[in-house]
């Protein structure tokens, strides 16, 4: 199975807010709809902090200036996508402003509290609530059969039963 490689970053403000980005602007696109934070797919020789910064400033006008690396999330499918080792951030600390035109939808703060109320995916879930407990860097393998979450394992613990 093909894997891909990319970043994933929720930059918070001192609201208490993400930086959340509604997928809406393509008309293929496997997060469609959805609300998740910014990144991107690794480029040729490109190490997964230089990822994040240029998908940051690329999608959000933002210079990223305070990140914290949380962990790695493995997202394994049925097929109907490829596989993706995700790096995960966050960021409290930037320089610039945030831009009104991103390419890959609508940029939109959004109350830490409120963001699972949103249409996310299953799994964001369960990595939105080790972010938010301040977890230790982790590793969460993720499987879905389209929509569906069927497996998620974090640090070798199975978490659905």
């Amino acid at each position: 199975m093909k894997m891909n490689n990319s970043t994933l970053c929720y930059v918070e403000n001192d609201k208490g807010e993400y930086l959340m980005l509604h997928r809406v602007k393509k008309s293929v696109d496997v997060n469609k709809d959805k609300w998740i934070g910014v990144g991107g797919k690794l480029e040729a020789g490109e190490s997964p902090d230089e990822c994040l910064c240029r998908e940051v400033r690329e999608e959000t006008g933002l210079t990223l200036t305070d990140y914290r690396f949380r962990g790695v999330v493995t997202f394994l499918t049925d097929g109907g996508w490829a596989g993706e080792y995700m790096y995960l951030f966050t960021a409290t600390g930037w320089t610039g402003e945030l831009t009104s035109n991103c390419a890959e939808g609508d940029l939109k703060w959004v109350p830490r509290d409120q963001v699972t109320r949103l249409p996310i995916w299953e799994g964001d879930k369960i990595f939105l609530r080790l972010l938010a407990g301040d977890y230790p860097a982790f590793l969460l393998t993720l499987e879905y059969a389209g929509d569906r979450l069927i497996r998620a394992v974090l640090d070798g613990k199975n978490l659905l039963k």
